[in-house]
């Protein structure tokens, strides 16, 4: 009559000991491999950043010269040079001696310093030494980070 249907028994699946130990070592490999790689972008986004808040601090600094040496603006103090006396004055803003009732305002806000998170800035005033790291508080001429460390390139960070 018939034939005996017998079924066998699936052969089971799954991954050997070997499979599994070869995958995870090319993944650490990998891993390994990339790690620096992203330390290395992140870095360098950081000091892209930094960059770019500097040198929108100092094109404000230089507007409110500009504009002060003009005459657009009335010059704050005696010893001023015609730079602005902190970074909050460029934030909040100078009356317009040319319009009466009229503000001029140089940045939206204070940049966050990227490398040390925070809001605070090296400044330095006109009548400070070139290589000073403390402020006069007469005026205000340059901006530098307080990071400490190198950049990428191998320049310090506060000789930007």
């Amino acid at each position: 009559m018939g034939r005996c249907a017998t079924r066998r028994a699936p052969a089971p699946r799954g991954f050997t000991m070997i499979e599994l130990l070869v995958a995870i070592t090319v993944m650490l490999v990998l891993a390994g491999a990339a790690i620096p790689t992203v330390k290395f972008a992140v870095k360098r986004q950081k000091e892209l950043e930094l960059r770019r808040a500097l040198r929108t601090m100092r094109t404000a600094i230089d507007q409110y010269k500009k504009f002060c040496d003009t005459g657009v603006i009335a010059k704050e103090g005696v010893d001023s040079e015609c730079y602005p006396p902190d970074l909050e004055t460029l934030v909040k803003g100078v009356e317009n001696n040319k319009a009466l009732g009229a503000k001029i305002k140089f940045m939206r806000r204070i940049p966050l310093d990227p490398m040390t998170s925070s809001y605070d800035w090296g400044l330095r005033s006109y009548q400070d030494d070139p290589d000073s790291s403390s402020w006069g508080h007469e005026n205000v001429y340059d901006v530098f980070t307080t990071a400490g460390g190198k950049a990428l390139d191998g320049t310090k960070y506060k000789d930007w």
